[in-house]
Parts: structure tokens; sequence; C-alpha cells
């Protein structure tokens, strides 16, 4: 191959690379335009679409370690109905004296009638109804003597029966007769009526 067509041959290639990058240019700028158009056109969508997302909120921060627990809940107080207070009703009593008139104590204990003589002499065997001691009836007779501000009895009463009449009988016939007394002395210390009870074990004489 001569000088020449070297030469020519390398001015060719050189064309051919130019031409190549003017295609490749050309390719890019259509590509590049083709894109950009649409992308304008998915844009406009995109902005005529107007999606709401739910916004969700974030869970609370939770409470420190150290921090006091949160205060109770606590209900309002019912409404309370406040009444008008009437002004209190004084009633004032007049309040009489009592007077306590005290008995003064007396100067004397009251006493009882006091025998002179021994109970058991009042009545002895002598004294027994024959009839009763024929028929070995005995028994127990309680009485009361009345006695008089002398000393002397002035009354007597079967207080329990012995179930044997003439023996009661016999008791309230002999007793008032021998019975002699110191008499009774009221509050004051002067002699006074009074009564003396005692009992009569009637026992059958023996032969």
């Amino acid at each position: 191959m001569s000088y020449a067509d070297q030469q020519m041959s390398g001015n060719r290639i050189t064309a051919l690379i130019i031409v190549a990058l003017i295609h490749i240019a050309l390719g890019y700028a259509l590509v590049t335009g083709l894109a950009y158009e649409g992308f304008k056109q998915a844009l406009k969508k995109v902005q005529a679409i107007d999606i709401k997302e739910d916004k969700v909120k974030p869970p609370p921060p939770p409470p420190p370690k150290n921090a006091p627990p949160p205060p109770p809940i606590v209900a309002p107080p019912p409404p309370i109905n406040v009444a008008p207070v009437e002004a209190p009703h004084v009633e004032t009593v007049r309040e009489v004296p009592h007077l306590e008139i005290q008995k003064a104590a007396p100067r004397y204990q009251p006493k009882a009638p006091v025998p002179k003589t021994p109970a058991n002499t009042w009545v002895n065997d002598d004294d027994y109804p024959p009839r009763a001691a024929r028929e070995s009836r005995g028994g127990v007779t309680g009485f009361r003597l009345s006695v008089g501000p002398d000393g002397r009895v002035t009354g007597c009463e079967i207080t329990a029966p012995s179930g044997s009449p003439d023996l009661d009988q016999a008791t309230c016939n002999y007793a008032p007769r021998r019975a002699r007394f110191a008499p009774a002395t009221d509050d004051n210390g002067q002699p006074t009526s009074g009564s003396y009870t005692g009992r009569v074990r009637w026992v059958p004489p023996t032969e």
C-alpha cells in the first residue's frame, strides 16, 4: 500500500468515528428527551393523586425508672345542696330549787321487849292437858305475846298450831301469866308497846 492510500484510510476512519459520535449524541439526546417527557407525565399523575396517609401516633415514651406513680383518678364530689341554716332555738327553763328535808337520825335505836324470866319456865310439865297426856299427843305450838309499855303481857296469839287445840290453848293460858318483860323502847328511848314471838314444844309425859 502506498502512503497516499494509508492517509486516505486514516481520514476515513476519523470520519467514521465522528459520524458514530454524532449518532451516539443524537441517540442520547433522543433517549434523554423522551425520558424527560415521560418523567414529566408521570410527575403530573403523581401530583394529581392526593394520597392521605393515616397518621400513626407514636407510643408514649416509657416513664423513668425512679419517677413517682401517677396520682389516682378521683371522681369529683357530688354537688352539695346547701340549705339555709336556721338559727338555733334556745328555750330557757327556770328551775325551781328543790329543798330536801332530811330527817334527823334517831338518838336511840328502837328495841323490842326483852324477857326478864327464862322463856322455858313459862310452860312446864304440870301444865300438860290431862286428855292430851293420856292420848300421848304432843307437838310444837308457835305463839306471839303482845307486851305493853309497862312490860306486862296484854295478849296472846297462836301463830303455828300444833295440831291439838288443847295444847295451843294451854300455851296461851300459862305463858302470859308467867312471862315478864322489859318494855320495848322507841327512837327517843321511851317505853312503848311491842311483841314477842316464841314456841312451846309439848312432849307427852312417860309413865
